[in-house]
């Protein structure tokens, strides 16, 4: 999808509605994103990644800000890409894995530069989601 596109879709969503049923809670959180490793036996160092912070978070997913669409020569934002989250977060380093299912570039008149990816939450482990979820519940009471 062009960037033309995107950011039309975008400004639809401002004035039409948004979709996502999760109530969502803007924050803003130091997030550490890279790509999952496509075979995870060759892999021997740790991925490379990219500094960002969330723009909000809900239950199902969140949206993360970053300075950059690519790790490489990888898209954070392709087809069926599966990312890792390292989350700092008010209740401890969270470890989220999800799936980046929209990007969109930043314009010039926002408040920052650089793209926008929602990503829906895929894996956790227990630990983290409950730790996740408290926290996203103490967000929504407020």
């Amino acid at each position: 999808m062009s960037e033309l596109a995107r950011s039309i879709a975008s400004r639809l969503r401002q004035f039409i509605g948004d979709r996502r049923h999760a109530e969502r809670c803007r924050v803003n959180l130091p997030v550490e994103v890279s790509l999952v490793p496509e075979s995870w036996h060759v892999q021997t160092s740790r991925p490379q990644s990219i500094n960002g912070h969330t723009l909000d978070v809900s239950t199902t997913g969140l949206s993360v800000i970053v300075p950059q669409i690519r790790i490489g020569d990888h898209y954070l934002a392709g087809e069926n890409r599966k990312l890792l989250l390292r989350l700092e977060s008010p209740v401890g380093t969270l470890q989220i894995q999800g799936n980046a299912v929209r990007y969109e570039r930043l314009e010039e008149e926002d408040s920052e530069r650089g793209y926008l990816i929602g990503v829906t939450i895929s894996a956790m482990s227990d630990e983290d989601r409950a730790r996740y979820d408290e926290y996203v519940s103490s967000l929504l009471m407020k």
